[in-house]
C-alpha cells in the first residue's frame, strides 16, 4: 500500500508555465536571444534552467549560471505570482493527508520559492518535507533532491522503497524514481510531450487529478 508519496510541482501541483516561460524569456534577452517557438520555451517546465540554457542555447556553464540568476530575478519578483494550483490538487492533499499518507513535495525550484507559493495556495501544512535547490548552489539535479527527499522522510528500506511513488509530469520524475527503487507514476494533464513518460519508463500514466487521487488512496 502506497503510504509515502513525492510529488512534483510544476506540471503537477502547478499550472505554472506562464511564470516560467515568462522568467525564461528575459534570461533569453538579456543574452540578446529572441525566443519566438513556444515549445522550446515550454521545454523550460520542469528541468533545471541551467541544462537547456547549455543544450539548446549553446551557453557555457558560467553563461548558463548568468541566465539562472536573470530568471531567477524575475522570478523572484513576478514569476512566483505567475501560477495556479489544478483543479482538484487541493481536495486531493487534504484526502491523502488525512488517509494518513506522508507528502513530500521534490521540486527542481528553488525550495525557499516552492514553500512560498505552497503557504500562498494555503497547503503548506500538507507536507511533512518540502525539498528544492539551493538558491546558494546544491541538489542541483531532480535525482538529488529526490534522493534528499527520501533521506529526510527515513525511507532507506526495501520495505519502504516499495509503498513510495514519485508523481511527476515530465521524464525527469520517471527517470528519478527508477534511479531511487521507488514506483513512478506519470500524470499526463502536465507538460510532457507525447510519448515522453513512457519511453521514460512510467508505471502507470493517469489522465487526471481525480484518477491520480484514486489511485494514490488505493494502492
Amino acid at each position: 500500500m502506497i503510504q509515502n508519496i513525492l510529488l512534483d510541482f510544476d506540471g503537477t501541483l502547478s499550472d505554472s508555465a506562464r511564470g516560467i516561460v515568462a522568467c525564461v524569456r528575459y534570461a533569453l534577452e538579456c543574452f540578446g536571444i529572441v525566443e519566438t517557438d513556444p515549445q522550446r520555451l515550454l521545454a523550460f517546465v520542469g528541468p533545471p534552467p541551467t541544462e537547456l540554457f547549455e543544450s539548446v542555447y549553446g551557453m557555457t556553464p558560467e553563461q548558463s549560471q548568468a541566465a539562472l540568476g536573470k530568471f531567477r530575478e524575475r522570478f523572484a519578483s513576478h514569476g512566483i505570482y505567475e501560477n495556479e494550483m489544478f483543479p482538484g490538487i487541493e481536495p486531493m492533499l487534504r484526502r491523502l493527508q488525512g488517509a494518513g499518507k506522508r507528502l513530500a513535495l521534490a521540486t527542481s525550484k528553488p525550495r525557499v520559492f516552492a514553500r512560498e507559493i505552497l503557504e500562498r495556495y494555503g497547503v503548506a501544512d500538507c507536507f511533512d518535507v518540502v525539498m528544492g535547490c539551493e538558491l546558494s548552489g546544491g541538489l542541483d539535479t531532480k535525482i538529488e533532491v529526490m534522493e534528499e527527499t527520501l533521506r529526510q522522510l527515513g525511507v532507506t528500506t526495501p520495505e519502504a522503497k516499495a509503498a513510495t511513488v514519485m508523481v511527476g509530469d515530465r521524464k525527469y520524475d520517471m527517470e528519478g524514481a527508477r534511479h531511487c527503487g521507488i514506483r513512478a507514476v506519470g500524470v499526463a494533464f502536465g507538460y510532457a510531450p507525447p510519448g515522453e513518460l513512457e519511453s521514460a519508463g512510467a508505471d502507470v500514466i493517469l489522465p487526471t487529478v481525480e484518477a491520480l487521487t484514486e489511485y494514490l488512496l488505493h494502492n
